[in-house]
């Protein structure tokens, strides 16, 4: 196998042997497999689109599936084989709607392509197409550096586009932006400009993406407020809602409305305390327990109630705990229980069997919904206390947390970052520091949880509103990013900063394998992006 999609990679380079995650080399032969059956899918779907012919179908399909092969989505062979001749099913059924059109089919390689009967030989068929790829890009080895950035971007793309569209924000243009972009990943006629330029358009695409996950929270959730959710447990049959779905949570909610259950939020769910909708209204949400999700293992073995997956994040699951934990979506692993939020009876009775908690347990509390209208209602407040040298410095530290050594570098800086400044934060980054009580600067929070990774949306309009306050750009401001990154989502966060022109970025704990040294140079020098160094030269740079 050949994956360097992730920041977890062996030896920072690339997975050979198996999958740092716990991916195997017949799951990674059938992603390669996929993605390629989606290319030829979209470059039969844009056909489609000329002629007017309903693509709906094929666009959410291709999103969805995109986001399966992301990082810690999807283990399971048997869900990618079916994957796989969906795609096939789906390729063909507009292949016959375009030839009653009257028109003749694309047949291309790729659009042709019929995949094994077998799922060894499929596996095989994958790993060929994997090699073959690569042997594609094996002459300028920096245009291939940027196409994984532009497929894996991609992927982070489409894990928010999937969100928006489960919560009926659609687009059209970005349907067509993901065919256009498969259809053509393997042209060789680009420059490394014109790839660098389809990278950032990636990023473009993906503020969109943000924008319209944004709404459909708001309009459906209400907009975060600040709010106080327990870490603690209260006696109670339990289930623990993973990932980063809202809709599903909602779901579970309403489903577990009076039957006792108390639901909890893990990961990336922290933020959904924010959302009044569902605090005010599902007073069994009760609060959250653990941190980030590479200490799920930790996490699930205590828990001792029912647990759901939402999204990404998902680790091999110990035996200890893997009889209850069920998985929604695009989610999967062999052995796993899989529903839908039309049916989580399952999900309800494991949580009635078990014995849940049997006692009160106090850890504390966090603060979380300081989103953009939290923020930019007190906008005057903090424009005054920067004018009056109250509030020296803002620093954004967030982005996606792993378990590689190297990250309590996020841990020390937070700690050290002088008392006169604010700190934003967003993703799972933050539980290395999220319940830390750094106080107050004229009645606003140091420490300000803004919300999930694709809550980047809701910083960047904050830092839009304080630039055009001060009558400066973005770059102007007392502002500094402090990122780190594990998985796609983080790539096309990333993305969509340098697209905005975003400069003096500093990412860690490692830059992305998948980078030359010749396309880091190049994005050094256009958008001074940098390496992480230690929180006190880090500190020193920003604030001197």
């Amino acid at each position: 196998m050949y994956c360097n999609q992730c920041e977890q990679t062996t030896r920072g380079d690339v997975c050979h042997q198996w999958g740092a995650c716990g991916k195997s080399p017949e799951v990674n032969g059938l992603q390669d497999l996929l993605v390629h059956c989606l290319r030829g899918l979209s470059q039969v779907a844009l056909q489609a689109k000329s002629l007017g012919i309903d693509t709906r179908e094929a666009d959410e399909f291709t999103m969805e599936m995109l986001f399966s092969t992301m990082t810690n989505v999807n283990f399971d062979p048997v869900d990618f084989v079916a994957f796989v001749n969906r795609a096939i099913a789906l390729r063909e059924s507009l292949k016959l709607q375009i030839q009653v059109t009257g028109n003749v089919v694309v047949e291309s390689a790729i659009a042709t392509f019929q995949p094994a009967g077998e799922p060894k030989q499929q596996i095989e068929q994958g790993r060929e197409l994997e090699f073959e790829f690569i042997g594609q890009s094996a002459k300028n080895v920096d245009i291939f550096s940027l196409k994984l950035t532009v497929l894996y971007g991609l992927k982070g793309l489409a894990a928010y586009a999937f969100h928006a569209s489960e919560l009926g924000q659609h687009d059209r243009d970005l349907d067509r932006f993901f065919h256009e972009v498969l259809a053509n990943l393997d042209a060789v006629d680009k420059t490394l400009p014109e790839w660098l330029d389809l990278a950032l358009k990636v990023g473009e695409m993906n503020l969109k993406a943000m924008a319209l996950l944004d709404a459909g929270n708001t309009e459906t959730f209400g907009h975060p407020t600040p709010t106080l959710v327990p870490l603690g447990t209260t006696v109670g049959k339990a289930i623990l809602v993973s990932g980063h779905d809202l809709r599903d949570l909602k779901a579970i909610l309403e489903q577990t409305a009076g039957t006792g259950i108390k639901v909890y939020t893990h990961g990336e769910l922290l933020p959904a305390h924010g959302y009044r909708k569902l605090k005010q209204t599902y007073p069994h949400l009760y609060g959250h327990y653990g941190t980030a999700w590479q200490n799920q293992t930790h996490d699930f073995d205590r828990f001792p109630g029912a647990i759901v997956m939402t999204t990404n994040c998902l680790m091999p699951p110990h035996e200890s705990y893997k009889d209850r934990v069920f998985t929604l979506g695009p989610v999967g692993y062999p052995g796993l229980k899989h529903t839908s939020i039309r049916e989580i009876s399952p999900i309800i009775q494991t949580a009635q069997e078990l014995p849940g908690f049997e006692e009160e347990c106090d850890r504390g509390t966090v603060t979380v919904g300081f989103a953009r209208n939290t923020v930019l209602s007190v906008a005057d407040t903090v424009i005054d206390g920067v004018k009056q040298g109250k509030i020296r410095h803002f620093f954004l530290v967030g982005g996606c947390d792993g378990a590689k050594p190297g990250r309590n570098y996020y841990t020390e800086l937070v700690e050290k970052i002088p008392d006169d400044c604010i700190v934003m934060t967003l993703g799972c980054g933050k539980f290395r520091f999220f319940d830390k009580h750094l106080g107050e600067i004229a009645g606003i929070p140091r420490l300000l949880d803004m919300g999930q990774c694709n809550d980047a949306y809701s910083a960047i309009q904050v830092a839009v509103a304080l630039a055009n306050a001060f009558g400066v750009n973005v770059n102007q401001l007392p502002l500094s990013l402090v990122l780190s990154w594990y998985e796609q989502k983080a790539i096309a966060v990333l993305l969509t900063l340098l697209y905005l022109g975003i400069q003096n970025i500093r990412i860690g704990p490692t830059l992305p394998a998948f980078l030359t040294p010749n396309v880091v140079k190049i994005l050094s020098e256009k958008f001074n992006l940098k390496l992480i160094a230690t929180p006190e030269q880090d500190l020193a740079a920003c604030l001197g």
